[in-house]
C-alpha cells in the first residue's frame, strides 16, 4: 500500500528534456513536470528544471538527490549555470535539511565537491507543451541519443534497482 505523504521537489542542472527522462525512468516517481523554476535572490531568474512528485515511503529524497547528482554536471560550475542552475528546489526547512544532508553525505562518500545547491522552491512555470515527454516521444532523435541515452545508461549502471519494470531506458 502506498504511503499518504506525497512530496514535490524540483531538480535543475541540465536540459529539462534530459532531467525529465531521468526521473521518468524511476519506478517510484509519481509525476515529472518539465519547465522552469525560480528561487529567492540571487537565484530568482527562471532556470530549466523539473518538478518531481513522489511518495517518500516509496523512494527517499536522498535517493532522488543521488540520481540527480549522477546524471548532470553536478561538480562543474560552467558558464551555462544561469540557464542550467544545479539545484534541488524544496519547500520547507525539513526538506531543505534532508536535501542538504544528502548532498553532504554524497560528497563525503565520493570525495567530490558538488556545485548543486539546495534552494527554496518559489515558482514553477511549465515548458511549452510540445516539448513535454520529449524523450518518450523522440528517442531516435540525435539529441536524445547524444545527451539523454548516456544519462539513462548511467542509471542502468548505478541505480538499476530503481528503474521501472518493462521500461525501455535508452
Amino acid at each position: 500500500m502506498r504511503g499518504k505523504a506525497v512530496i514535490r521537489v524540483g531538480f535543475g542542472g541540465g536540459c529539462h528534456w534530459c532531467t525529465e527522462a531521468v526521473f521518468q525512468a524511476l519506478r517510484d516517481v509519481q509525476a515529472v513536470a518539465q519547465g522552469f523554476i525560480r528561487s529567492d535572490p540571487p537565484h530568482d531568474t527562471f532556470s530549466e528544471a523539473v518538478d518531481v512528485t513522489f511518495d517518500p515511503d516509496e523512494i527517499a529524497l536522498d535517493t532522488l538527490v543521488r540520481v540527480h547528482l549522477a546524471t548532470h554536471a553536478s561538480t562543474s560550475d560552467h558558464k551555462m549555470r544561469g540557464k542550467y542552475r544545479s539545484a534541488v528546489y524544496v519547500q520547507g526547512d525539513d526538506l531543505a535539511n534532508q536535501a542538504t544532508r544528502a548532498l553532504e553525505q554524497a560528497s563525503i562518500e565520493t570525495g567530490l565537491h558538488f556545485v548543486t545547491q539546495v534552494l527554496p522552491h518559489r515558482e514553477f512555470k511549465p515548458s511549452d507543451q510540445r516539448f513535454h515527454e520529449y524523450y518518450a516521444t523522440n528517442p531516435d532523435r540525435l539529441f536524445c541519443k547524444t545527451y539523454i541515452n548516456p544519462k539513462l545508461a548511467k542509471i542502468r549502471q548505478d541505480f538499476s534497482k530503481l528503474l521501472k519494470e518493462n521500461d525501455s531506458v535508452g
